[in-house]
């Protein structure tokens, strides 16, 4: 079944439609000749190193009287502070080091309680704010802190912090910020599923949203406010409200590639607009059986530039959407001997799986995986460290065995041991606007990230097949 076929009026019915005018800050400056091409006009678009990035919201325009935009909190926070449009609703390097130089490392992003290197950094000056806040400049990381739970399976008998600061009172844990769009697409909220407040079930009917969804997106923007912008009182129902209809009404893709140019013309169905026409429900397409309709798992799951054939008139053009063609067919069919995955291998008692990109990004046209399931790929692993991140050595509580990792995941809630190092994967689309990649930022590039997958699964991408697929990536 097409990408066609699954079409409905999903998010044409998500949220509420806003009147507002109100314009987001300046687009980033265009890359690679798109500055013609850019329509000033519309303030829904904004370039990208590859292209065209936009944000498509019913109405037409986004009210930045929403509460979204509102300083809610004392330290000058609002959601809009470290989820920005320009940035496909997260926040990249490139543009918080410019924050930081226009500002001086006081600009709202820039905040101890989880912004800087420790809560306790010399922020004083601005030498000192530009060591302080090395991560979030660097890698576009916040830091985390979560404790280990008194019930867990597991103790830390060992922490290297170069910071300082991490105990098991408060493990340090750098983490990039999710984007604030898309969230209709959702089966849990946040890397570690922390603020999923009750499991998503099937079936989520087409063109509403699902109720466990809200409450979390609700309970995730009280802690936001609580924590994040250090708000002495919570928000009102009304301003989470409107928070949570903002969210959930916008859906953001790239619109246009340079090189191969838009990305919904010619039969092909890129760009937000169509996005927010897909159909979605908990568990669609999902190939460990949880598919609720019983519809048997299609590994062509991203479809999105079937439609396109080799009649361009503009060769470069015909050439560029040719490898995004060819992308597109790896990472529906490129086969790989999936191990050693913790939340997958395990859970079906298969040593070996073999499968493609789509085993786990099996959602139609989004990439995210349909049901929640945090997996432990290894991004986390100490053969992974690098000398600025903190690593934390782990003991199982009833066998001594130990387990080194910069950040247990989604084991510092449910205190399992089984559950060290896993975490969910994220929606694909809006992916070239928004570098580093994974949890921890660790993939400066969509080419890195092509290259830990090639080396941690033996796939034997050749380089130009490692080209295709990251035009693929950029294309989403």
């Amino acid at each position: 079944m097409s990408l066609h076929d699954r079409m409905s009026g999903r998010a044409l019915a998500l949220g509420a439609c806003f009147a507002g005018a109100g314009l987001l800050p300046a687009p980033a400056p265009a890359a690679n000749g798109v500055a013609a091409i850019l329509p000033h006009s519309d303030p829904l678009t904004t370039a990208d190193a590859t292209g065209l990035l936009r944000t498509f919201i019913p109405g037409g325009a986004i009210d930045t009287g929403n509460a979204f935009f509102q300083v809610l909190g004392s330290n000058g926070r609002s959601c809009n502070t470290c989820h920005r449009q320009e940035d496909a609703w997260s926040v990249t390097p490139v543009h918080i080091r410019q924050r930081f130089d226009r500002t001086q490392g006081t600009d709202p992003l820039f905040r101890p309680v989880d912004g800087s290197n420790s809560p306790l950094a010399d922020v004083h000056d601005v030498d000192a704010r530009r060591v302080a806040y090395s991560m979030l400049l660097d890698r576009g990381v916040f830091r985390i802190g979560i404790g280990i739970p008194a019930d867990a399976e597991f103790s830390l008998s060992a922490v290297d912090d170069p910071y300082g600061y991490a105990s098991a009172t408060e493990l340090s844990l750098f983490r990039r910020p999710l984007p604030g769009t898309n969230l209709g697409f959702l089966t849990s909220v946040m890397w570690d599923g922390r603020e999923t407040t009750a499991p998503f079930l099937p079936p989520m009917d087409a063109g509403t949203s699902h109720a466990d969804l809200v409450a979390s997106l609700t309970h995730q923007a009280l802690d936001a406010t609580l924590g994040h912008a250090q708000a002495a009182q919570p928000p009102t129902d009304d301003q989470l409200a409107q928070i949570v209809a903002f969210e959930m009404s916008t859906t953001t893709a790239q619109v246009r590639d340079t090189a191969a140019g838009w990305l919904q013309e010619d039969d092909a169905i890129g760009g937000p607009r169509i996005l927010a026409s897909l159909q979605f429900y908990v568990g669609i397409n999902d190939p460990l059986g949880g598919e609720p309709t019983g519809a048997a798992f299609d590994p062509a799951a991203m479809n999105l530039f079937d439609g396109w054939t080799d009649e361009s008139p503009d060769q470069s053009a015909a050439a560029a959407r040719a490898a995004i063609l060819r992308g597109q067919a790896l990472f529906n069919g490129k086969p790989i001997s999936i191990s050693g995955v913790r939340g997958l291998n395990d859970v079906v008692g298969q040593t070996v799986i073999q499968g493609t990109c789509t085993t786990c990004h099996d959602a139609p046209g989004v990439g995210n995986h349909s049901v929640s399931l945090p997996v432990d790929i290894g991004v986390a692993d100490a053969s992974r460290r690098t000398p600025d991140m903190p690593l934390y050595t782990l003991t199982n509580n009833a066998t001594g065995e130990t387990i080194q990792t910069t950040d247990p995941g989604k084991a510092l809630l449910s205190g399992k041991w089984q559950d060290i190092g896993k975490f969910k994967g994220p929606i694909l689309r809006g992916l070239a606007g928004r570098p580093p990649y994974f949890h921890n930022g660790m993939a400066a590039t969509l080419g890195d990230v092509v290259d830990f997958y090639n080396t941690r699964f033996a796939i034997g991408f050749s380089d130009g097949e490692k080209q295709d697929l990251v035009a693929f990536l950029a294309a989403l």
